[in-house]
């Protein structure tokens, strides 16, 4: 099994990434929040979030505060464990010469 073997295809888009990046480093973030960090429309996000989600490297959560809807993201076990898995690859690629 090379280094290859544990690069994550769902990790190749900025978004994907950055959102996971994100995760890592704080508890969770919201949709509002993640959208200002990486600079992306509504539905761009949604879509990069909705495919981490179904591979279930994120938990979604949904409630309301006051009245105004507010979901928040978090990683899960096997996705922090994935991800690290992929940033461990791409150093040791980085670091070959």
């Amino acid at each position: 099994m090379g280094l290859i073997d544990d690069i994550n295809k769902l990790f190749d888009h900025r978004i994907r990434l950055g959102i996971m990046s994100i995760l890592m480093v704080n508890d969770d973030a919201d949709f509002n929040r993640l959208k200002e960090l990486l600079d992306v429309t509504d539905g761009n996000l949604a879509s990069h979030l909705k495919a981490l989600e179904k591979e279930e490297y994120i938990l979604v959560e949904k409630q309301f505060i006051g009245r105004k809807p507010n979901t928040r993201y978090s990683t899960t076990k096997l996705g922090r464990r994935e991800f690290r898995k992929h940033i461990n690859a791409l150093e040791k690629i980085i670091s070959k010469k």
